[in-house]
């Protein structure tokens, strides 16, 4: 019945017309029968019969014509309606990802599970729809051609619904297994998938050649390949067995439903017309009951990824409000915060005070692993501090809040392929665009596009135009800038930029953020010079905090550090 409710909400029209479809071919069939049989009045009791066989004739190919056209035209229509329902179905797994907090898309089993809805749940739409509109066809089918039989013979129809009940059976055998499938291999169809993106995506072309490393990773996907190929063979042999079963059964019904005919008619309880009109239904009922007992082992066989889809949307969280933008007049503040990662014993950030204030360029340093990505996180909104406090102006305030107020520009930041102006412009495509452009340094490479804003960027999806490294990290900065929102988090923001336009970069830092607050994280020392504070994290706690002379005058991990990389260039 849910599968029945997704395809009615999907689209009510396309499923009564689909419904209609399917009566149609039901009495087109009914009509075969009742012409056939008035055909062989016409042949063999020409006095009796209702109609000349001329006539009978007509009837008969205008009944096989028209229940030959229901096919093309049930086929379409359910390509229609299956798409309108995988697109519902897809809604609904947009909405549950689009609810899953950072934590929880970021940890291995929701994307294991995420992958196996994808790959398997989403493909069953489809099936599904097919299966209800045969399966409501088919009874119909089923139920005319039962008339017709206890018209000639009642004992005749419990021979062909008998086979229904193994039929049944083997359809709910037949479904465990492929569900049990599907679950075991979904773990190796996602290694496999991930192979064939690094032996074929553009990103990772040049490193996989520089390594030489196109023949090892081929070897790895060759080796899952073969352990697909013994599991799918193994599952395509149990669905054989099935199926043969199955059609023994169906073949058995069928057979002996003729045999009864024969024997009625040598018995003299039906006559030859009567005989033939029992044959086209007990073959016409025999192809309904196949396609009955086929829908309903669809609709097993999906079922429990349709189950599988619906736990997995009904487990997200519920849908959080919009966050408003807040303006920010006194600071940020975090207070005795921590975080530990699911599954982690060791706090990625142990107990962190912080402080940003309006206006002012805050820096966090450290060596890699000592948490300061994930204390911006937390300052952003993206993670909920496990304990301890995160302020704004003095208000704790809801996390969607927060997300609003707050832009990152992550280290491994998106690289869209879109245009220019939509890459700027993702979070909303109203503002001004080029301003933000300007302001973050892309003057000259807006003037050598060749459509301006309206280009397009990268070559994956459209002969578009690629960027440089620092290129995309000004257009990267310009995304920031454009949704103006009153802090902005930068990761690494100078790791693509030459030394030149970093130094361009942070000489006019302060005037390219426009009076925002920064939190700026870099492991380039004289990128924190300039800051207002600067924070020094190991193993997720603070340990140092002062301006950039209070620090090397405190002769700490700061000044050890930035003696360190200041040594490469004397």
């Amino acid at each position: 019945m849910a599968a029945a409710g997704e395809v009615w909400r999907a689209d009510r029209g396309g499923t009564v017309l689909a419904a209609m479809y399917q009566l149609l071919g039901a009495v087109a069939a009914l009509g075969v029968v009742a012409a056939g049989k008035f055909t062989f009045d016409a042949l063999l009791t020409p006095d009796n019969s209702a109609f000349g066989l001329t006539t009978a004739l007509l009837l008969l190919a205008l009944a096989t014509a028209v229940s030959g056209s229901t096919g093309p035209l049930q086929t379409q229509q359910h390509r229609l309606l299956g798409e309108r329902v995988s697109q519902r179905v897809w809604d609904r797994l947009l909405d549950t990802t689009a609810r899953a907090d950072l934590v929880t898309y970021e940890s291995t089993g929701f994307g294991t599970e995420l992958e196996r809805i994808r790959q398997h749940a989403l493909e069953h739409p489809f099936a599904v729809t097919a299966a209800l509109l045969g399966m409501s066809g088919s009874l119909v089918g089923v139920g005319t051609m039962s008339v017709v039989l206890i018209a000639v013979e009642p004992l005749l129809l419990p021979l062909l619904l008998a086979a229904g009940i193994p039929a049944v059976l083997l359809s709910r055998w037949a479904s465990r297994t492929e569900f049990a499938f599907a679950h075991r291999l979904t773990g190796l169809f996602r290694r496999r998938h991930y192979l064939r993106e690094l032996l074929t995506q553009r990103p990772y072309a040049a490193e996989v050649r520089a390594f030489d490393a196109f023949a090892p990773l081929r070897s790895r996907h060759e080796e899952l390949n073969r352990a697909a190929n013994v599991a799918l063979r193994q599952q395509v042999r149990r669905r054989q067995v099935i199926a043969g079963l199955t059609t023994i059964g169906v073949a058995g019904a069928l057979t002996g439903a003729l045999l009864a005919i024969v024997a009625l008619v040598r018995n003299g309880r039906i006559d030859l017309a009567e005989a033939g009109a029992a044959a086209i239904a007990v073959r016409l009922l025999s192809g309904q009951l196949g396609v009955l007992f086929g829908s309903i082992g669809g609709l097993l066989e999906s079922a429990p990824f349709l189950a599988d889809l619906a736990r997995f949307v009904s487990s997200g969280p519920p849908p959080s409000p919009r966050g408003h933008k807040r303006a920010l007049v006194d600071g940020v503040a975090l207070r005795d915060v921590r975080f530990s990662y699911p599954g982690q014993d060791r706090a990625a950030v142990d107990g962190v005070d912080l402080e940003i204030r309006a206006g002012e360029v805050v820096a966090l340093v450290g060596e890699n692993g000592s948490g300061k990505t994930t204390l911006a996180k937390l300052v952003a909104g993206l993670y909920d501090p496990a304990a301890g406090s995160r302020w704004w102006d003095g208000t704790s305030l809801p996390a969607a809040d927060i997300r609003a107020s707050v832009t990152v520009i992550f280290q491994d930041f998106v690289r869209y392929q879109m245009t220019l102006r939509e890459n700027i412009t993702i979070s909303a495509p109203t503002g001004d665009a080029v301003a933000a452009a300007s302001s973050a340094g892309l003057t000259r490479t807006l003037g050598a596009l060749p459509e301006g804003m309206d280009t397009m960027l990268g070559r994956d999806l459209d002969e578009g135009v690629d960027l440089s490294g620092g290129q995309w990290q000004r257009v990267a900065l310009a995304r920031a800038l454009y949704r103006d929102t009153p802090l902005i988090v930068l990761d690494e923001p100078a790791a693509a930029l030459d030394p030149r336009a970093e130094h361009e970069l942070f000489t006019n830092v302060r005037a390219t953020l426009g009076g925002r607050a920064a939190l700026l994280i870099s492991h380039r020392f004289s990128s924190t010079r300039m800051a207002d504070r600067i924070y020094v994290m190991d193993a997720g706690r603070v340990v140092e905090c002062g301006t950039h002379d209070e620090l090397m005058a405190a002769a700490g991990q700061y000044a050890e550090l930035y003696r360190l990389q200041s040594a490469a260039y004397r």
